[in-house]
């Protein structure tokens, strides 16, 4: 019975304190699952012990079958733990009933005779008799659970960072003394018929078990000692300021007052009102308290979730990087109460790396950021809390602690990615260490801070290459202003030559195309035939020069603004068969037909007779250089109801369509035109434009590749009878730009 008492009761009481801090201190799933698993012990434990002190059979055999129904409870209950430890493992809920529905069966069938039907007291304690096959197959099943949950815990070992396997670590050494010993005690020598008291230690080994897992939890930080006692202290101090408020109030003022051998209505009304009142005071006494005893005892104690809306508040509040990291390292500093935290960003394509630290005394320099990388590599983890680092790690420890570093975090996207940044943590100012509510805080930060940090950088990115992009634009800009000004001033050179020298050649030309047409009409003289013929084309070929320096003056007037319509009576269809005339010789030397039905009467026309000639010789020009031998010119005008129009049709060469957008502009020539006749200007089509808008008519333009071509003009009648004088028409001033 002594054995009883030594095995049973100290662990019974060990097992049970245990629970109440772990109750206490009931954080997260991992704490409330080990709970319920040593209550089950503890049960276990309890039924064993008042089994072996009873001297009633019948229960005695109760409470033995109590104990083993709590017993593969605790089995159960261990593997669930191992679920949870040191981190939440995801599962399958259909499956975990499946693996928890056998152990549910056997627990609830070893409350009956199936799985024991009689006990025999023996010194020592109740001994099972006729133990059936259930008895030992639930001992099985309960190894396998174990061996299960062991097998998960070596696993996650495999996988976890460095405190997770010092935590592991100690969990496996103490279910490994409990196995050992449970196995041999109370398989081994019942097997064996070896009824010994000592079998009862078995039970001892379980606390054994209990102090290993409590230790592992409260030295890695999984288990916050200090808040227990915190919290024990408040509930206590509490209580005991309850009862002095109690006692003083109802037997120090009500003794006065009333005789409290003799209780009244009045008094029994009283007492009531007392009762209520010590309800409403319970939770601002017991808030004081708690206030006080972690002032005392936890003055590091925080609101996770606070802290975790308040980070967000500050995810969101910018994309400016050093303002984002300066605001996360205060609230992170401040929150976990750190002598400083840093964060420290890599430098990403064009954006500089960038550094912040809540203490301006500690720099984070290049050498301090490979230490760290160096650190983090060594030891293969994520996150590093140097005071916990393994004793192989004592010179990487000596080295971090020389800087003032207890943590350090990779901020990076996965597990295997680069790093963008660190995050740093000094030592925490009350000079405790950093436990596992600060250690998760720090881990979920460095994953939510790098989505943050790649926006901003993006962000920056995006900043920096629009400054780029603007400075490299202006500089441009500037370039083409240069080059502009340089074109303007060619152009301007460009067309004070043309004036110049379209003046110059006009004298001469006038002089010869004069002689020329003295000698033909015979003021020199008889002519003969082919002189005459030699001798008007070289005065048809003046025209043409005339003509063509006619253009290029007026490509300088419109420059200048000097270029200006002179309108006065024009009998359209006279001029048009006067220009015909002359170029009937050229048609024919190329076997062209020019048909033109003159009208017999025709309105006269307010224009400016030269331009006009001019547009009418460009036209019909045009349709003969560029009209194969044999083919066919028509020229028609035409006087309809509200407008009058000609039309100059050919069936030559045509333009291509392509190319027919650019025809009337200055210089531009189509491509088979050129190949057709290399030596024309480009400035025929684009001054009679100019001349046709200017006169208030518009141009007639249609044309297929290969099949001809049509030019003309046509003028509404409404629009003909401009005022006499000058009109000047200056062309629009167009940015240059190099080509």
């Amino acid at each position: 019975m002594e054995v009883n008492f030594i095995s049973y009761i100290p662990a019974i009481i060990g097992i049970v304190s245990i629970t109440i801090f772990v109750a206490l201190n009931a954080r997260n799933i991992t704490n409330k699952v080990y709970a319920i698993l040593n209550v089950f012990v503890a049960l276990w434990l309890l039924f064993l012990f008042l089994a072996d002190i009873t001297h009633d059979t019948t229960s005695a055999l109760w409470l033995l079958r109590l104990a083993l129904f709590f017993g593969q409870l605790m089995f159960l209950m261990f593997y669930y733990f191992v679920l949870v430890f040191p981190y939440q493992t995801k599962v399958n809920i259909k499956r975990q009933i499946i693996y928890s529905l056998p152990m549910v069966i056997i627990s609830v069938l070893l409350l009956t005779p199936i799985g024991l039907s009689s006990v025999k007291i023996a010194s020592y304690g109740a001994e099972p008799q006729n133990v059936g096959f259930l008895y030992t197959f639930s001992d099985v099943v309960g190894i396998l659970y174990m061996l299960l949950g062991i097998g998960i815990l070596l696993k996650k070992y495999k996988m976890a960072d460095l405190r997770q396997k010092k935590q592991i670590k100690f969990v496996l050494i103490g279910i490994t003394i409990a196995l050992v010993v449970n196995i041999f005690t109370g398989d081994v020598l019942t097997l064996l018929n070896v009824n010994t008291q000592y079998v009862d230690f078995g039970g001892f080994s379980l606390l054994i078990f209990s102090l290993f897992v409590a230790y592992a939890m409260i030295k890695h930080g999984f288990l916050d000692i200090r808040l227990i006692v915190a919290r024990t202290m408040g509930y206590v101090l509490t209580l005991v300021a309850l009862a002095a408020i109690y006692s003083v109030v109802l037997f120090g003022i009500l003794s006065h007052l009333v005789n409290l051998k003799r209780v009244s209505t009045g008094q029994e009304l009283l007492y009531v009102v007392m009762a209520v009142f010590l309800a409403f005071t319970f939770q601002p006494i017991k808030q004081f308290f708690d206030r006080l005893s972690n002032k005392i005892f936890y003055r590091d104690a925080y609101d996770a979730q606070f802290f975790l809306d308040e980070f967000n508040k500050v995810l969101v509040s910018t994309y400016d990087m050093r303002l984002l990291l300066r605001r996360s390292a205060t609230l992170m500093a401040n929150t976990i109460k750190s002598s400083y935290c840093a964060f420290t960003v890599l430098k990403t394509g064009n954006v500089a790396g960038q550094t912040v630290t809540t203490d301006q005394h500690i720099a984070v320099t290049e050498e301090v950021t490979k230490l760290v990388k160096k650190a983090l590599s060594t030891t293969e983890q994520r996150l590093i809390s140097v005071d916990a680092l393994d004793e192989k790690y004592v010179e990487l420890q000596k080295d971090l602690q020389h800087y003032a570093i207890s943590v350090v975090a990779k901020v990076s996207s996965h597990t295997g990615d680069e790093a963008i940044g660190y995050l740093i943590l000094g030592p925490k100012k009350s000079g405790n260490l950093y436990n596992s509510q600060d250690l998760g805080l720090v881990e979920i930060i460095a994953n939510e801070l790098v989505i943050a940090i790649q926006n901003a950088l993006r962000f920056q990115e995006i900043e920096n290459f629009n400054l780029t992009l603007q400075a490299r634009i202006d500089d441009a800009t500037k370039k083409l202003r240069q080059a502009n000004d340089k074109l303007r001033a060619l152009d301007e050179t460009k067309d004070d030559f043309i004036s110049m020298a379209s003046h110059q050649l006009r004298t001469p030309l006038t002089s010869v195309k004069g002689y020329l047409s003295m000698v033909l009409d015979g003021d020199v003289g008889r002519v003969s035939k082919p002189q005459k013929e030699m001798l008007g084309q070289a005065f048809f070929s003046s025209q043409r020069m005339v003509y063509l320096i006619a253009d290029l003056l007026n490509v300088s007037r419109l420059k200048t603004g000097k270029f200006i319509i002179e309108s006065s009576p024009v009998n359209l269809a006279e001029i048009i068969d006067q220009e015909l005339s002359q170029l009937g010789e050229t048609a024919s030397s190329k076997s062209l037909n020019i048909n033109y039905d003159k009208p017999e009467s025709f309105p006269i026309l307010m224009l400016d007779e030269t331009k006009t000639r001019q547009v009418i010789m460009n036209f019909v020009d045009n349709a003969i250089y560029y009209t194969p031998a044999g083919g066919k010119i028509n020229v028609r005008l035409i006087d309809n109801p509200n407008t009058i129009e000609l039309r100059v049709e050919d069936n030559g060469i045509g333009v291509p369509k392509a190319e027919q957008h650019h025809l009337f502009t200055k210089f531009y020539r189509a491509g088979n035109a050129r190949k057709a006749r290399p030596d024309g200007t480009g400035l025929g089509l684009f001054m009679a434009k100019k001349v046709v808008i200017a006169e208030g008519g518009s141009i007639i333009f249609e044309s297929t590749e290969g099949k001809g071509s049509t030019f003309g003009f046509v003028f509404p009648k409404a629009k003909l009878t401009p005022k006499p004088g000058i009109m000047p028409i200056k062309e629009e001033n167009k940015e240059l730009a190099p080509v």
